[in-house]
């Protein structure tokens, strides 16, 4: 290593004072040189490039890390598991091609870390999320009543900016939900977005050939206006996955009336407090609120907890409001990201709050 760095720092001297490199081996081999010849070679500016070098871990398992301590001695755990940003089941990428991790696979490994420790006694999900795809939100939300029925461990919700659509049908696998007076929740519903361009190809003179084995293949198709049959097709999958939905919120929420359930189940959002008024979450209130709630579901009012949070190696947590992912670099220019529709060549289902669009 000591060797790499060193050529590193010759190759760099040397290009900055345009040595050969017959001249290169001579002046690094000899003998050192004295204190006057090298106080007038930094004066020349060519003093020598500082390195830091950070030993980084090949491991990548998640670590604890506890942002909250109530009692210097406390050994009970609550586990604070973020569910952040659009979910979907696979990884995204930044403008300088880094992968981001897949929501659904790392929400899957805190819920394992926390149903294998017996000192977390409850977890809080803090959801800030429009939502997503339709089945990375139900992925997750099966995922959260797979880990209650198999730990017996109570799980409370915390919503902050947004946890609409799917960051809501999420919210409803827990046994309690709290929101913040400012969040936005709710948008119950089903979208599905499929752009045509078959006016414009008309108009420019273009046309697409399909050779296709059936009269549905390509219902989806840009380049053509939609049948009759195909608008049946996509409202009756829409209406499916709209009664799915319904469903889990009536599982999480039996005291809601269908009725009711329906009437607010249009797609509009709602504030906390007005979500509290048509009973869509369990009380208006904070994380401290949350965790409140979680010991009280898990016998520890009388106790103190450590609430602990998992992340990868890097990064620092310094209290219940860090974020527990490292963040994708940023580069200084314009950075848009088109959403998965655009993308995609496939349509999505969608459980998302998108007024971007």
């Amino acid at each position: 290593m000591i060797t790499a760095i060193r050529s590193a720092q010759t190759s760099h001297l040397c290009a900055a004072r345009d040595l050969c490199n017959t001249r290169r081996r001579a002046a690094f081999t000899t003998a050192p040189i004295s204190a006057a010849a090298a106080l007038l070679l930094m004066l020349a500016g060519c003093g020598p490039t500082s390195f830091m070098i950070t030993p980084v871990r090949a491991d990548r398992k998640l670590e604890e890390h506890v942002v909250l301590r109530e009692a210097p001695l406390a050994t009970q755990k609550i586990a604070l598991i973020d569910v952040e940003g659009v979910l979907k089941n696979d990884r995204g990428g930044s403008l300088l091609g880094v992968q981001d991790e897949n929501p659904v696979a790392l929400f899957k490994e805190k819920l394992d870390r926390a149903a294998r420790d017996a000192r977390v006694k409850a977890i809080v999900l803090r959801i800030n999320s429009p939502g997503g795809t339709v089945t990375a939100s139900d992925l997750m939300y099966q995922e959260v009543l797979r880990f209650k029925q198999c730990t017996g461990k109570p799980v409370i919700a915390s919503m902050l900016d947004v946890a609409a659509s799917g960051g809501y049908y999420l919210a409803c696998a827990a046994d309690k939900i709290y929101a913040q007076p400012t969040t936005l929740t709710g948008s119950i519903g089903v979208i599905m977005l499929l752009p045509g361009v078959a006016g414009t190809m008309e108009k420019i003179g273009l046309s697409m050939r399909i050779f296709k084995s059936g009269d549905l293949k390509d219902a989806s198709a840009l380049f053509r206006e939609m049948s009759p049959r195909d608008r049946e097709m996509f409202n009756d999958l829409v209406a499916r996955m709209y009664a799915r939905f319904l469903n889990a919120v009536q599982d999480g929420r039996p005291e809601l009336d269908e009725e009711h359930l329906r009437a607010v189940a249009d797609g509009r959002v709602f504030l906390g407090p007005e979500a509290h008024e048509q009973g869509l979450v369990d009380e208006v209130g904070g994380i401290y609120e949350a965790v409140g709630a979680a010991k009280a579901a898990a016998g520890l009012c009388e106790e103190n907890v450590l609430v602990v949070e998992y992340a990868r190696p890097w990064g620092y947590r310094a209290n219940v409001y860090a974020r527990s992912d490292q963040p994708a670099p940023q580069v200084n220019m314009v950075n848009i990201q088109l959403p998965d529709w655009l993308t995609s060549p496939a349509p999505q289902m969608m459980y998302i709050w998108a007024p971007g669009w």
